[in-house]
């Protein structure tokens, strides 16, 4: 694992690059995390890649160690803020990127398809609908709320972090070394008032693009001009059934735009990428396109069937 700085005209954009010294040619994943989390979610996935694979894991703006860049926040802007890794890493790149991170990834592979072999998006990506007469502001709150207000609390200690974060209900039962790592990587401050590096302005902003961009994600799924792909949890974010992306949402979208869908079993919104059977097919679903089959795959001269 590699510290990358790739220059923005605000400050350089941190990412973690995993694998070897030197990217192979074509054999590159760009990786967007979620709306509160870090580069580091993507530890579990870059270890199943095959050995000469690079992962790059990009710390969004106002999140990781790029938590100082300032706004304004949004999709549009993580989107140009991917290219600028593509660019700075000029060869053909599997894009990917989990909740949040996939509606940024979604956006950057409509904008700028010619950076990237195909996309890959992980319990994220699709429009979220929100109910007729329901006040934005109010979903705000019930989504991101918690989430924003934890960025807000302080502990005593990195060990008392660790420890709030190994009690949450989605992730207890499937606690590993990982996932400690990555609540370290998050901790900022002095001992007797640590807290997130996440910078909570961000989320807020993150929070309401995706509750208002609806209609521009839809559009986004519907233009895309290179081959992509979902994998989903059947849990959300507490661990309870359904999962993040519902069934019938997954069929709709499915029907109405050229992305294919797979469920992951077994696993929720966050042990998609984190638990080692789980990132497992995520990495194999990267780096494979024989993955997914296509109506052409009758004719495919490696005479392998899709899974």
């Amino acid at each position: 694992m590699r510290s990358v700085e790739i220059p923005t005209p605000e400050g350089p954009l941190h990412a973690l690059r995993f694998g070897p010294a030197q990217p192979g040619d074509g054999k590159v994943v760009l990786a967007a995390h979620g709306i509160t989390a870090s580069a580091m979610s993507f530890v579990a996935v870059a270890r199943a890649l095959p050995a000469d694979w690079t992962l790059i894991a990009v710390d969004l703006r106002g999140r990781g160690r790029s938590s100082a860049l300032p706004g304004p926040f949004g999709m549009d802007r993580h989107a140009e803020d991917l290219a600028a890794v593509a660019k700075h890493f000029p060869q053909p790149m599997v894009l990917t990127g989990q909740s949040m991170g996939a509606y940024a990834a979604l956006r950057a592979a409509a904008r700028f398809p010619s950076l990237f072999v195909h996309l890959v998006l992980i319990d994220g990506g699709l429009p979220l609908p929100v109910p007729a007469g329901a006040d934005p502001a109010a979903v705000l709150a019930a989504t991101v709320g918690p989430a924003v207000a934890r960025l807000r609390m302080t502990f005593p200690s990195e060990a008392a972090y660790v420890d709030f974060f190994r009690s949450h209900p989605a992730l207890a039962a499937s606690w590993n070394d990982d996932l400690a790592a990555y609540v370290r990587y998050d901790v900022a401050g002095e001992p007797g008032s640590i807290r997130s590096r996440v910078n909570p302005d961000a989320v807020a902003a993150d929070g309401r693009d995706l509750l208002a961009g609806a209609a521009a994600f839809g559009a986004d799924l519907r233009s895309l001009r290179l081959p992509a792909h979902l994998l989903y949890a059947p849990r959300g974010m507490l661990g309870q059934e359904p999962g993040m992306l519902p069934q019938p949402l997954v069929d709709q979208w499915t029907r109405q735009s050229p992305l294919t869908a797979r469920l992951v079993a077994d696993c929720n919104h966050y042990t998609i990428l984190t638990d080692p059977v789980a990132a497992d097919q995520v990495a194999r679903a990267l780096v494979d396109t024989c993955e997914w089959p296509r109506p052409d795959c009758a004719a495919c001269p490696t005479g392998r069937t899709p899974a």
